[in-house]
């Protein structure tokens, strides 16, 4: 499942940047309060929005990413606990299980 999301990646990518190779007409960009930019390439401008949404998508990800991390070593910790526990018990039953009567 890893290589088919990675080469889904990859085929946006190439399509993207294929697609931004045959735009390379100067265009304006306007930002805001009339701030001008002129004569860009519009491969320059496509690819830089490519990239400002991506690390737009990683940022907004990245706090579900950290409370799942941080869930998955609370649960590996209660894990460690309970694993002690019933390792201590049968530790527990067996010797009182070898005690003659």
């Amino acid at each position: 499942m890893r290589y088919l999301a990675w080469t889904i990646k990859l085929v946006v990518f190439v399509f993207v940047v294929l697609f931004a190779y045959k735009n390379t007409a100067p265009v304006e960009v306007v930002f805001f309060d009339g701030i001008l930019w002129s004569d860009v390439p519009l491969i320059v401008v496509m690819l830089v929005t490519f990239a400002v949404g991506g690390l737009l998508g990683v940022v907004i990800m990245l706090p579900s990413t950290w409370r799942g991390r941080r869930e998955a070593g609370r649960l590996k910790k209660d894990l460690n606990k309970v694993q002690s526990l019933v390792s201590q018990s049968k530790t527990t039953a067996t010797v009182t299980d070898s005690t003659p009567l």
